[in-house]
């Protein structure tokens, strides 16, 4: 009989233990990764981050690259809103990082910029005091390496690349993801000749190109025209097919913001021999053929 009653007390006790979590609210880690930015109206040379939360209490939020982790201190885990960036942020020295706050119904704070201390991770605390989820949106942004940061053409090389999944190279070839990772910078300037061809313009000739690729990945070309007005494209290096390398790259803004893929052809480890662009805004086109002299 007291077996019996011992057992019913100790199911009582699991009944009301269970009931009680229940009514607690689930709290749990939020971890995605941002989405790439579709619009096109982010200025020349700059990267940016536009983090959009919907938040319940109280979180600090980890951005890194193209990564967001946001741990829950208190409330119920909180949700993407619609978060975009541009390029990923950095992962090696970069200047000029602001913080932002866009959107907020209560208490948001930047903790720590990215720095080789923190694995260049921007750290935001948000406290939301009123009930539900409110709406938080902070902007991050820097500058991209411009051509005046790049050490001298001769003492530069091709980055290793990692060339298949069971080829990881030397360490930090590979991200943690598997994507493509830099180990060193390009500097490269050659005369050549070629043209570009916009819709509703016309064509234009193209004679001298530079090439300026950071460890970030980031790349800026710029090629010396017959109109004596230069073209520069920036953006970032996305991959490799072969010798060639693929960019994602937007023109400067007198050229309507055109976008589109950059392939650069290369001829051993150090020299660049052509580069071709298809480049749109949704209306009109562009095409840029140039090959090294």
């Amino acid at each position: 009989m007291l077996k019996v009653m011992r057992s019913t007390t100790l199911a009582r006790i699991g009944i009301t233990i269970l009931s009680l979590l229940a009514t607690l609210p689930a709290v749990a880690d939020t971890r995605f990764r941002i989405q790439r930015m579709t619009r096109n109206d982010v200025p020349l040379g700059k990267g940016q981050c536009d983090i959009r939360l919907q938040v319940d209490d109280q979180v600090e939020v980890n951005v890194r690259r193209d990564e967001v982790f946001v741990r829950t201190l208190s409330g119920r885990d909180a949700r993407d809103d619609g978060s975009e960036c541009n390029v990923p942020i950095p992962d090696r020295g970069f200047r000029d990082f602001r913080f932002e706050v866009i959107d907020s119904r209560n208490e948001i704070r930047l903790v720590a910029e990215p720095s080789p201390r923190n694995d260049f991770t921007a750290v935001i605390a948000i406290r939301d005091r009123d009930g539900g989820f409110g709406r938080y949106h902070f902007r991050l942004s820097w500058a991209i390496a411009a051509s005046g940061n790049f050490p001298p053409p001769d003492t530069n090389r091709f980055p290793e690349f990692p060339r298949g999944d069971g080829d990881r190279g030397r360490d930090g070839d590979r991200g943690r993801d598997g994507g493509f990772a830099w180990n060193n910078v390009i500097h490269f300037s050659s005369p050549g000749r070629g043209g570009s061809t916009l819709t509703g313009v016309g064509s234009q000739q193209l004679f001298d190109a530079t090439v300026d690729i950071d460890r970030g990945g980031r790349i800026q070309v710029t090629f010396r025209t017959d109109s004596g007005r230069p073209i520069t494209f920036a953006g970032s290096v996305i991959g490799r097919e072969g010798d060639v390398l693929k960019a994602d790259v937007a023109a400067d803004e007198r050229m309507l913001r055109l976008r589109g893929p950059m392939y650069i052809s290369m001829r051993g480890s150090e020299s660049i021999y052509r580069i071709t662009l298809d480049a749109t805004n949704g209306r009109d086109n562009l095409r840029v053929n140039w090959d090294r002299r």
